[in-house]
């Protein structure tokens, strides 16, 4: 064969010269011209045959694609239906509450900008990226934090506000309740109180997340299956602490903190000296219960500037690491760790965006280290990393003027923040207590505004509505430095948008976008736990378990009312005040 003569051609075939005139004919015949001439047997042949070959070529190829389609497919599922991992193995999940895509895209770019890091230096969660996931609750298309921890340790959907309980207030079993059950070693890891939604949904179960009295209880052990948690580090010390006591918020006046320790063994410490004497884990007796905030820790942003009282997220996910991983040294069991960055709502529902980019930084340092201890680790184990929500509908522009918008926005403006827009409000509040008043105030609120905001321009009119409503001005700082970063919000609730799922070596099942109650799926399918065995346990235990209380109550509290349902919603309005 000649070597520029096409694949199928036959050997009999003319010049193209005579191919013109053959097509030409040949259209004169199918226009049904008078003047056609007869093509002679021999035409007839080379025809057919190049038509045949034609034909064999097209199925072949078609068989080709199909078999290569079905084959990727067969691939995938394969990929997708994994084997569990057998024997030992370690599972840590991670809780970026309220953190959306656009804080991801808001929190590189200050990065880059505040350490001088070229564009394609990106963020540890950036590297980990799988997927995303969709978010509403049974209740609504915008959950809240208890529905959204709800579907990743139950692994069902249920209304804003159910700590682990179900539509007919029925409790779910948890995966971290499994897995106790299973021989597991547990932890939790937070930011905010233990008694939060997050920390709450892994290991109890009230009807209502305002019940934080109750879920204390149970987190230390009051609870039909005993105790299910081995390390608990975060804040809301308050909610442990009798209400004869100075810094609680109980309604009773039981100490859980001495019922933790004398009841249920529990080591107790309440202070970052204690948190020192830890030594990162390698000096921990568990079961172990560290609160070392009233309630919330403060803002990264803050608190970091308040290290001698405060441990980090990152210090706390460390040292649970090493003392999880030591507690299970020589078990044929690992652990399931539960770490959340949950201040990054916060920063959400206040529209601070400074606060925020530090919560984002706190999280990615905790995520690094997670990365570093699956790479040394010995022991076959994953992270999983997501959102049970997006806060305050962020947008990385913000159209200040009716004219048409600048395509800008600007980092450096949150990288002369000193401080939270909480933090100085309290701070402005605490003065104005003092007696502060006139021209002396003024002068005070022009210098926190320099200091802590690093904005030199205030306007009149910024500082007057700082002294007239000083009680909002939480919010008030919080918009001078957006409108000047040219960041914009759309609420100061929750949004419906999907969030982002990250993950390890061995998380390819979560690749795509997915209901949140699929990643609850694969934490109890990696684990290889029953999660409905222990549905059956509680629901059959509820019959007969009861609490101590001064109300004639279920051990999972009063059913809501549509004021407490109302309440959900406005959780954090209490440290905020109303929003203007």
């Amino acid at each position: 064969m000649a070597p520029n003569e096409p694949l199928f051609a036959s050997d009999r075939r003319g010049s193209s010269i005579h191919s013109e005139e053959q097509a030409a004919d040949e259209d004169t015949a199918l226009l049904g011209s008078q003047g056609k001439i007869p093509l002679s047997p021999r035409h007839h042949y080379g025809f057919w045959r190049e038509l045949g070959l034609f034909t064999w070529a097209l199925l072949a190829t078609a068989a080709v694609i199909v078999l290569a389609v079905l084959s990727q497919h067969h691939t995938s599922q394969q990929d997708h239906k994994k084997p569990k991992p057998g024997g030992k193995r370690n599972l840590i999940f991670m809780v970026s509450d309220g953190m959306g895509p656009a804080s991801l895209s808001m929190t590189r770019s200050f990065r880059q900008l505040q350490a001088g890091l070229p564009i394609d230096d990106i963020l540890v969660l950036d590297q980990h990226f799988i997927g995303s996931s969709r978010t509403r609750s049974s209740s609504s298309l915008v959950t809240d934090s208890a529905a959204g921890a709800t579907a990743f340790s139950c692994g069902m959907k249920s209304y804003n506000g159910a700590i682990s309980m179900l539509p007919d207030y029925t409790p779910c079993g948890t995966v971290l309740e499994a897995a106790k059950k299973a021989g597991y070693m547990t932890g939790l890891v937070v930011t905010t109180d233990i008694t939060d939604a997050t920390p709450a949904c892994f290991a109890s179960h009230v009807k209502i997340r305002l019940e934080e009295d109750l879920i204390a209880q149970q987190e230390v052990g009051e609870h039909p299956l005993g105790r299910v948690v081995d390390l608990m580090l975060g804040g809301g010390r308050c909610h442990f602490l009798s209400n004869t006591t100075d810094g609680s918020c109980r309604g009773d006046d039981r100490d859980i903190t001495k019922l933790a320790q004398d009841k249920y063994g529990w080591t107790y410490i309440n202070s970052r000296e204690g948190f020192d004497g830890l030594e990162l884990g390698n000096a921990v007796k568990l079961p172990l219960l560290g609160l070392f905030a009233g309630s919330d820790f403060p803002f990264e942003i803050d608190r970091r500037n308040m290290d001698d009282l405060y441990p980090s997220l990152d210090e706390m996910t460390r040292t649970a690491l090493n003392a999880l991983e030591a507690a299970t040294q020589d078990s044929d069991k690992g652990f399931f760790l539960m770490v959340e960055g949950s201040r990054i709502d916060h920063a959400g529902h206040g529209n601070d965006p400074a606060a925020q980019v530090h919560e984002v930084l706190a999280y990615n340092r905790a995520m690094a280290s997670v990365v570093e201890f699956l790479d040394r680790s010995k022991v076959e184990g994953v992270f999983v990393a997501t959102s049970d929500h997006e806060t305050g509908g962020l947008s990385i522009a913000k159209q200040l003027h009716p004219q048409y918008p600048q395509y800008k926005w600007f980092p450096e403006v949150l990288a002369n923040a000193t401080h939270s827009s909480e933090h100085l409000a309290r701070q402005l509040n605490s003065h104005i207590s003092q007696g502060a008043q006139g021209d002396e105030l003024r002068q005070y609120i022009t210098e926190l505004v320099q200091s802590g905001l690093g904005i030199q321009d205030a306007s009149d009119g910024e500082i007057q509505l700082l002294l007239d409503q000083p009680l909002l001005s939480v919010y008030t700082f919080a918009d001078m430095i957006s409108r000047r970063a040219q960041i914009g919000w759309s609420t100061h609730g929750h949004s419906a948008v999907d969030v982002n799922i990250y993950g390890s070596v061995g998380t390819d099942s979560l690749r795509g976008n997915h209901e949140n109650t699929e990643i609850g799926e694969f934490l109890r399918e990696y684990l290889d736990v029953d999660v409905k065995a222990i549905t059956d346990e509680l629901v059959e235990k509820s019959k007969t378990f009861g609490i101590a209380t001064t109300t004639d109550q279920s051990w999972t509290g009063r059913e809501p009312t549509e004021k407490d349902l109302y309440m959900v919603e406005r959780h954090y309005e209490h440290l905020y005040g109303e929003a203007p």
